[in-house]
């Protein structure tokens, strides 16, 4: 069966937030290294892929390999009633029909417990080829979420080019145009405010900002995001999930988004 219990209970339930308007529909994978998942919107542009190792629970039981298919806005509702100092535990039996969410206040003697009816969801499984990015930037979250919402409001793409000058983000509508340039720089005291680029080539393509803007619906699990990029394949937006008590983590939240090619809107 699975037993699992969340050392940061809110994480779960900021994840759901971040991808229930992308996915609606999607299984969770779990097995004895943890829970994991993957799904792609309906046009097939963008893919979403998270990792939960078992770092980042207090308990982690899975004596079998489980594909739990769960609706993203039902278990949305579910987690609605979580509060920022409830315990969550998670528990399934081998053949579920049913997973379990028990919510136990720490400062009360309220506890919660709902039983949410999985789904069968034939959902192929998708290899994501090892690519080695010609640029990769490491930058705060909220800037990056800042760009994306301030570009929205002139244009429905957005063009980013990496360079050894920095990485631009600029865009071009009917009302106007606009740029923002961020340069390479370290703060010392703050390293989470920094800004890194790793660069092999330039790199220049144009994406979709209403996706761009979805992706960053996670700004809250991360103090950054490192987006990676290569001409002509997909750009990789990834926001670490970092155990408090550890200062690297190997889960993840990841999304995937096609560039848009020639003149396509």
């Amino acid at each position: 069966m699975l037993e699992a219990k969340l050392s940061q209970p809110m994480l779960l339930k900021k994840i759901v937030d971040a991808i229930k308007n992308l996915v609606q529909d999607c299984n969770f994978d779990c097995n004895e290294s943890g829970m994991a998942l993957q799904a792609m919107d309906n046009s097939h542009v963008a893919l979403v892929s998270m990792v939960l190792k078992t770092e980042l629970f207090n308990r982690w039981r899975c004596d079998r390999n489980l594909a739990l298919g769960i609706n993203l806005t039902s278990l949305n509702k579910v987690l609605k009633s979580l509060q920022s100092d409830d315990l969550l535990s998670i528990t399934a039996e081998d053949t579920p029909d049913v997973i379990s969410f028990a919510f136990e206040s720490t400062e009360s003697d309220r506890f919660s417990q709902y039983d949410l009816k999985l789904m069968d969801i034939d959902q192929e499984h998708l290899g994501i080829p090892e690519t080695d990015y010609a640029a990769v930037v490491k930058m705060p979250s909220s800037e990056f979420q800042r760009i994306t919402k301030d570009l929205m409001q002139l244009s429905e793409s957005v063009a980013i080019e990496c360079t050894k000058e920095g990485i631009k983000f600029s865009c071009q509508g009917e009302i106007g145009s606009g740029s923002i340039t961020l340069r390479q720089h370290k703060e010392v005291e703050n390293p989470d405010n920094s800004v890194e680029i790793t660069l092999s080539e330039p790199v220049s393509l144009t994406f979709s900002l209403k996706y761009l803007s979805n992706f960053t619906a996670a700004t809250g699990l991360s103090s950054t995001v490192k987006l990676s990029l290569s001409n002509e394949v997909p750009l990789m937006v990834e926001y670490p999930l970092v155990d408090p008590n550890a200062t690297e983590s190997n889960s993840h939240l990841k999304f995937y988004l096609a560039p848009k090619i020639g003149d396509e809107e």
